[in-house]
């Protein structure tokens, strides 16, 4: 790289690093102060307040990246158009294609930052905090271990232990559950155990009954039982989803054992999402994420083929940055709507990469114009 590129790429760095500071604080104050009134209200330390906020870092870098690193094409380029900067480079004989050198390698930097973010940073921190929520949950469980008091877990529910043995066991359980608008449910048992889930912990109830008054006609069925399971996680405020658990799965785990990852999926949704292609779910988390990685350089080459099409002016560029604006925001609507599309049929996967290479071919005829186009209709023209 000679002096002018490593300029130029300072330049965009510098910039870089502001805009995504900036979009990162905003969009974590938002994050946060849902997360800190949820924590804190559930009796958390503020040290897993920050710790949730660590976790949570990473996957909001990838999110405000594309962001930035268009932000700081732009702003890079207005700024040195208006210093006429590059009208000078292009006086010596730089081409738009070679004005677009740096801004390139300024775009495989930070695809750099995405595919570490994206196949590495963000599966693990995501990992983390859902093992560090379902802890808690777990946690929160010994709110209920209380010998000889109603408890109340939330507004529907109340709870009652008679004793509990050195070994764990609870004995004389009651539970009245009425989270149900239709129904209100009663159990009792003799004898009760807590077990640990990956969902959330479980409640075993052992020879007990269960009754069930309706709402609608006032009757009360009643059932015996040797053992039932509650999954006391619904009041814990502890849910796993499953649908996000692709983005918790390491790369090379999805490209070794998609089939898999897929059948897993399918089964553990089964329940609320019976249509659900488990397939085409794991082809666009394992696409989608080098479709990430290719979008950051697209981004970087819009905002600056854009703004140096429009060439010098002195009322600003403010025409073209909203145009490229605009290009940014269909190629990422269109990316949106062809995730949906492939979730649903597997092997249209191919297409998550059209945005990358429509938006490249977009960038290649824009330098053309600029290149060919304009000066030879100048010279038409003079």
């Amino acid at each position: 790289m000679n002096r002018f590129d490593r300029y130029m790429l300072s330049q965009f760095m510098t910039l870089f690093g502001f805009f995504a500071l900036v979009l990162v604080s905003v969009y974590w104050v938002n994050r946060a102060v849902v997360l800190f009134d949820r924590l804190i209200g559930d009796g958390q330390s503020v040290f897993v307040f920050f710790e949730f906020t660590a976790m949570t870092l990473p996957n909001v870098i990838k999110l405000v990246l594309p962001i930035a690193v268009f932000a700081a094409a732009c702003y890079g380029t207005s700024r040195q158009m208006a210093d006429s900067e590059l009208t000078v480079m292009q006086a010596t004989g730089f081409s738009p294609w070679r004005l677009a050198r740096p801004v390139f390698t300024f775009g495989l930097f930070i695809a750099l930052m995405m595919t570490v973010l994206a196949n590495y940073l963000v599966p693990l921190s995501l990992d983390r905090l859902d093992t560090r929520e379902r802890e808690i949950a777990e946690n929160a469980t010994a709110r209920l271990l209380t010998e000889g008091v109603f408890m109340h877990p939330n507004e529907h529910v109340t709870f009652y232990i008679s004793e509990i043995t050195p070994e764990g066991v609870l004995k004389n359980l009651f539970m009245y559950d009425q989270s149900s608008e239709d129904q209100t449910l009663i159990y009792s048992a003799d004898e009760a155990y807590l077990l640990r889930d990956e969902n959330g912990p479980k409640l075993i109830m052992v020879d007990g009954v269960a009754q069930v008054l309706t709402e609608d006609g006032l009757r009360l069925y009643t059932t015996n039982f040797g053992d039932f399971t509650y999954d006391i996680s619904e009041f814990l405020n502890y849910h796993s989803n499953r649908l996000k658990a692709l983005e918790r799965t390491p790369t090379l785990e999805l490209w070794q054992e998609p089939r898999r990852l897929a059948a897993v999926l399918a089964w553990q949704v089964r329940e609320t999402e019976p249509d659900l292609n488990g397939m085409g779910w794991v082809q666009a988390e394992r696409h989608g994420r080098i479709a990430a990685v290719t979008m950051c350089v697209i981004s970087a080459l819009v905002g600056f083929a854009t703004l140096l099409l429009g060439g010098f002016s002195r009322l600003g560029v403010w025409p073209q940055t909203i145009a490229a604006f605009g290009l940014l925001v269909i190629l990422e609507a269109m990316k949106n709507a062809l995730v949906s599309a492939v979730r649903l049929e597997p092997n249209l996967w191919p297409s998550l990469y059209l945005p990358t290479v429509l938006g490249g071919a977009i960038v290649a005829l824009m330098l053309a114009s600029r290149a060919y186009v304009l000066p030879s209709f100048r010279r038409a023209n003079a």
